[in-house]
């Protein structure tokens, strides 16, 4: 049996499995020399295959892992996950644990938040392992697992979920954590093909041989036998088989041990995986100086479908007559029987088999519909099959929908349609069975009856494969009622990348590893979940619509700033302040998550201008404190807003590409403010009125929002801290305006307000201060 298992840092993780084969297969022998025995029984070449380390993210939604997308070569008898986690450029870091997710065939469905899924979503577990990544401790962890399944395999890290607070860029130092996985595989180069009815003799001695035989399609049951086991130095037939490739997170592999030798060694597997090479790993249980002899044998049993359409066209067919062709043709199978035998003999059909159309409509998105309509005929004698192709390798990035529906009074009574969704084979036992399981896949059953006439079905992230829908009329109470009864149930199938688009509250986004691509749902308005469907957390529409009335009105507090520039003659600060204000108003109306949306423009315009508007009036806000010649004050005005536009093009969110700028204009003030001082030798500006009453305030104002914007607001206090952060940006600049350049009027230089100082002139053009 497979067996999974980590080490390093990581606690063990296993599924069952021989710790002697895989100790052995873990032993890496040296290079064989010419005559050297060791490489003809052993028969391993080891493969290594590695990807880009990339940098990992606080897990939010499905878009925060970083998702590795590796090929398992066939005949695999080992894999070995080696993952290698690091911090990047030595920046100091805290403690943290990395989850690593492992799923074959599709992409691992995880959901660390715990949030619930929409109702009728097949909820896959993914298996996990969870490393500590310490300064103390920087150990790789490895995964073991043995008799892996070929194929696509999937490998997603991510680390633990993120707190709501909004991280500013570039404001404290950020950590990254590095994650790297490396795939090695061992591969058995010897492997013998078991054909079926054809005897093949075996021998064991230390090492395991290697066996694989062809399933055809249409296969109901697959026999696996030993005869004639001999043992040259311990009682009875120490023999055990393995029979499958091992899958995360589930694990259908049959382990057959055989014990006596007098008895025949059976393993009988229902509907085992269609058109594909089953792996068989025979290994001895006696000692290592110990020969086992036996003969394995396989017995494939034929499944004889009948072709509606096939059916259909003969009948159909204007030409039927003069075909030789067609006319030599009875109605019968459209697949002969495979194997030895039938199994279900005397021309019994054990299903009706519809043939599906494919439609490709756009990426991740596929609509399958029955070639003779929406409906597929059910009776109760065989099973009516479709299948359904998702074996593209693009296609398990998606989420299957089906949807049944039946006809009301066509099941009546207890009549009862009963349907199982399996991958790689059908499930065709519904007389004796109802558990949808097969070989080495445990199906989805489905069921319709009179009181509900409908099923649907979600599976996230299909692996890839065929997939088969196999339905069934039955009759539990009453067998005889549904011997010649018929059903038309209506399938609605469909590939699509996102559940019903994420909804209203979500957006379904495309997300792209190398040439792969898959989809995800990012939430908004307090939603979560895998379709946005989880209201737990959300908003309501009164919420939305407060929240987006506090981030749009607070910008009227620049109605105060834009009337004190207008009285003082300052006329660029105010053209300024009202783009900010009109462009920061009309933005956040446009970012709000849920219904109370307003977009006058594209988003990303709207935002660049809200980002220029709130860097620009910081500028020309300080600059305007300076009190510099009018010339040079508009020349910087200009070369400043240029080198703010620049900085936000090449990084919006930066908090450099607002400090830069004003910390540089802070730079000019205070000099120009200094050498007022030397030349009137006493503090500027002079009064004590203005410090109490204008510069103090607009100074604490300034700093409680710059302190709220860096480290106070949340996801979940953003309505109001930002709406803060508005305010308390307009009234600092409300209050650092400094009052009119000049006045010409001597009387004008008497205030009734200590925050309107005047410049004025005496009679020498020397400029002064008065109160």
């Amino acid at each position: 049996m497979g067996r999974a298992g980590t080490g390093g840092a990581a606690r063990a993780a296993a599924v069952a499995g021989p710790p002697l084969l895989l100790l052995l297969l873990l032993t890496r022998s040296p290079p064989a020399t010419a005559g050297d025995h060791r490489k003809s029984v052993v028969g391993l070449v080891s493969e290594h295959f590695s990807q880009a380390p990339q940098k990992l993210s606080s897990y939010s939604w499905y878009g925060s892992i970083r998702l590795f997308h590796f090929r398992v070569p066939p005949d695999t008898v080992l894999l070995r996950w080696l993952l290698h986690m690091s911090w990047d450029s030595g920046t100091p870091c805290t403690d943290v644990e990395i989850t690593v997710h492992f799923r074959h065939g599709a992409p691992p469905v995880i959901n660390p938040l715990g949030t619930s899924f929409p109702n009728n979503t097949i909820q896959q577990p993914s298996f996990q392992v969870r490393a500590l990544l310490t300064s103390m401790l920087l150990d790789n962890t490895s995964v073991n697992v043995s008799h892996p399944a070929p194929g696509d395999w999937f490998v997603a890290a991510h680390l633990p979920p993120s707190s709501q607070k909004i991280e500013v860029q570039g404001f404290a130092p950020t950590c990254a954590y590095v994650f790297q996985p490396d795939m090695l595989v061992m591969r058995a180069m010897e492997v013998s093909i078991l054909e079926p009815d054809v005897p093949l003799p075996q021998t064991l001695l230390s090492h395991p041989n290697y066996l694989k035989i062809f399933v055809p399609e249409y296969t109901q049951e697959l026999l696996l036998e030993l005869q004639g086991c001999v043992s040259s130095g311990s009682p009875g037939c120490p023999v055990r088989l393995t029979v499958g490739g091992a899958t995360l997170p589930s694990n259908f592999q049959k382990v057959l041990t055989c014990t006596d030798p007098t008895l025949s060694c059976r393993l009988l597997l229902p509907s085992p995986p269609w058109g594909r090479w089953l792996q068989v790993t025979a290994e001895s249980l006696a000692g290592p100086q110990v020969s086992v002899a036996f003969i394995a044998q396989a017995a494939l049993t034929a499944c004889r479908p009948w072709s509606m359409t096939f059916q259909r066209l003969l009948r159909n067919s204007p030409n039927q007559s003069h075909d030789t062709s067609v006319g030599q043709l009875s109605p019968g199978p459209a697949h002969q029987g495979l194997g030895r035998s039938s199994g279900v003999g005397g021309g019994t059909f054990c299903l009706l088999s519809f043939p599906v159309m494919r439609e490709d409509i756009d990426t991740v998105s596929v609509r399958f519909q029955p070639m003779d309509g929406i409906s597929v005929l059910v009776r109760s004698d065989a099973p009516s099959l479709l299948r359904l192709r998702l074996d593209t390798g693009m296609d398990s990035g998606g989420s299957l929908t089906i949807t049944l529906r039946v006809n009301k009074t066509e099941v009546s009574g207890d009549t009862l349609v009963v349907a199982c969704v399996n991958a790689a084979s059908a499930f065709l036992s519904f007389n004796t069975s109802l558990n949808c399981t097969t070989a080495f896949f445990q199906g989805y059953p489905l069921s319709l009856r009179a009181s509900s006439p409908v099923a649907n079905l979600i599976i996230p992230y299909p692996e890839t494969s065929s997939w088969y829908l196999s339905l069934q009329l039955l009759c539990p109470e009453s067998p005889g009622v549904c011997e010649q009864a018929m059903v038309h149930v209506e399938t609605v199938l469909y590939l699509v990348p996102c559940l019903n688009d994420c909804g209203p509250y979500g957006q379904c986004l495309l997300l792209r590893r190398y040439s792969y691509l898959y989809a995800g749902c990012s939430c908004k308005a307090g939603w979560r979940g895998w379709s946005c469907t989880d209201n737990s957390t959300a908003q309501t529409v009164a919420q939305q619509k407060v929240a987006a009335l506090l981030l749009t009105l607070s910008n009227l507090m620049f109605l105060v700033p834009i009337m004190l520039s207008v009285q003082r003659a300052f006329l660029v600060e105010a053209s300024v302040y009202f783009y900010t204000m009109f462009f920061s108003t009309f933005y956040h109306a446009c970012d709000q998550p849920g219904e109370a949306v307003l977009c006058i423009l594209s988003y990303d315009t709207l935002q660049y201008c809200d980002f220029l508007g709130s860097g620009v009036s910081t500028w020309v806000t300080i600059l305007c404190m300076a009190r510099l010649k009018t010339v040079l004050k508009h020349v910087l005005f200009l070369l400043g807003t240029l080198v703010i536009a620049m900085s936000l093009q090449l990084d919006r969110r930066g908090i450099w590409n607002m400090m830069g700028p004003c910390l540089f204009a802070f730079m000019i003030m205070a000099f120009m403010w200094v050498q007022r001082c030397r030349h009137r030798h006493q503090c500027y500006p002079t009064s004590w009125q203005r410090w109490a009453f204008c510069l103090l305030p607009g100074i604490s104002m300034a700093s409680m929002g710059v302190a709220i914007y860096t480290s106070m607001m949340t996801s979940d206090n953003y309505y109001y801290t930002h709406s803060i952060w508005h305010i308390l940006l307009a009234g600092s600049a409300a209050f650092l305006l400094p009052p009119r350049e000049e006045q010409t009027e001597p009387w004008a230089c008497s205030q009734k307000f200590p925050c309107h100082y005047q410049i004025c002139k005496n009679n020498q053009d020397e400029l002064y201060t008065v109160t």
